[in-house]
């Protein structure tokens, strides 16, 4: 086992410059202020699964009032996030801003292909959205309830749990990558 590798240098800290993480962050934050303004509801993707599977099965766990009466804008939110990313990725992705290298480092974007391709193998993108859902699950919500909405709304559950699974995060990783694996 080689030594760990130290933490990312900072100018590692935004690869792909500072404008689509900032412009990301800002529109996140957005849609899950007006999500709450307009419902009372904290926009968590976690709950999704469980919601939408009220549609399919009859166990009681996941026709609970709050699934049933939820499922449908859960699933509205859901596309929306997958439809919003698509967006992103054909009208800025890689591959346009490969095609337009001085727009894409005037905007500080990425130049390099493959978006929607992956080099990391089914079994571990298997095994670590088996992990992620469990942890998400036994953490009583996501990313986006606890990091966005939790820790916006200075949730002390939520803290606690951002530095904890930010904390296995960044372990994980840094353990991985000593060990010589890599996509």
């Amino acid at each position: 086992m080689t030594a760990l590798t130290p933490l990312l240098a900072a100018g590692e800290l935004f690869p792909r410059g500072v404008l689509p993480y900032l412009l990301g962050g800002l529109l996140v934050g957005a849609g899950a202020s007006v999500i709450y303004l307009s419902t009372g509801i904290i926009a968590g993707a976690s709950t999704f699964l469980e919601s939408t599977l009220s549609y399919v099965s009859d166990v009681d766990r996941f026709n609970r009032f709050k699934y049933v009466q939820s499922r449908g804008w859960r699933v509205v939110f859901t596309a929306g996030i997958v439809s919003g990313a698509a967006l992103w990725s054909f009208l800025l992705g890689p591959e346009l801003t490969a095609a337009m290298p001085s727009f894409a480092s005037t905007a500080g974007l990425a130049t390099e292909a493959g978006a929607w391709t992956t080099d990391v193998q089914w079994w571990r993108l298997l095994g670590g959205g088996v992990l992620v859902g469990v942890g998400t699950r036994l953490g009583k919500g996501c990313t986006s309830g606890h990091g966005v909405c939790g820790v916006g709304s200075v949730s002390n559950t939520s803290l606690v749990n951002v530095a904890t699974f930010m904390a296995f995060a960044i372990g994980t990783a840094q353990l991985v990558q000593a060990v010589g694996v890599s996509p």
